[in-house]
C-alpha cells in the first residue's frame, strides 16, 4: 500500500450541502428557510425555554431546597456483592471494589450495607458500616474495618 492509495472508507466521508448557490441546485433563492420570519434571518433562533416573552415556566415555578456544598456522597455496596465478587480471605477496599467492577468510583467513600448474606470470610475496609452489615461480616468470620 503506496500513501497516495490511502482512502476513507466507503459512505464514511459526506459532501458538504451547498445552500444558496442558485435555484439549480434546488437549495438556492432562500437556502431551505422558507419566507422571511424570525427563523430566515442570520443568527435568528430562539432559545430553548423561550416563550414568546411570556414569564417562562422555570420562573413561575417556585424556587425549593438547596444543595449542601458540604454533603458527602457514598458509594453505596450491599454484602450480597461482596459474596458474588471475592474469595474467602481477600481484603475489600475502594481499589478492590473498583476493580472487581462492583463500583464505577469510590466518590466520597464506600458503605457497606447489609442486604443479602455473606459466607465468605473477608476484611472489609470502608468509611461507614451499617449494623446489620457489621454484623453479617462478623458472623461470616470477617473484619470490618473503619477507615478515614
Amino acid at each position: 500500500m503506496k500513501l497516495y492509495e490511502l482512502q476513507p472508507a466507503a459512505g464514511s466521508v459526506k459532501d458538504v450541502k451547498r445552500i444558496g448557490r442558485g435555484h439549480g441546485s434546488g437549495q438556492g433563492k432562500t437556502a431551505g428557510k422558507g419566507h422571511k420570519g424570525q427563523k430566515a434571518r442570520s443568527g435568528g433562533s430562539i432559545r430553548p425555554g423561550f416563550e414568546g416573552g411570556q414569564m417562562p415556566l422555570q420562573r413561575r415555578m417556585p424556587k425549593r431546597g438547596f444543595n449542601n456544598i458540604f454533603a458527602k456522597e457514598f458509594a453505596a455496596v450491599n454484602v450480597s456483592e461482596l459474596e458474588k465478587r471475592f474469595e474467602s480471605g481477600a481484603v475489600v477496599d475502594a481499589n478492590t471494589l473498583i476493580e472487581s467492577g462492583a463500583l464505577k468510583n469510590a466518590k466520597d467513600g464506600i458503605k457497606i450495607l447489609g442486604n443479602g448474606e455473606l459466607t465468605k470470610k473477608l476484611t472489609v475496609k470502608a468509611v461507614k458500616f451499617t449494623e446489620s452489615a457489621k454484623e453479617k461480616i462478623e458472623k461470616a468470620g470477617g473484619t470490618a474495618e473503619v477507615i478515614e
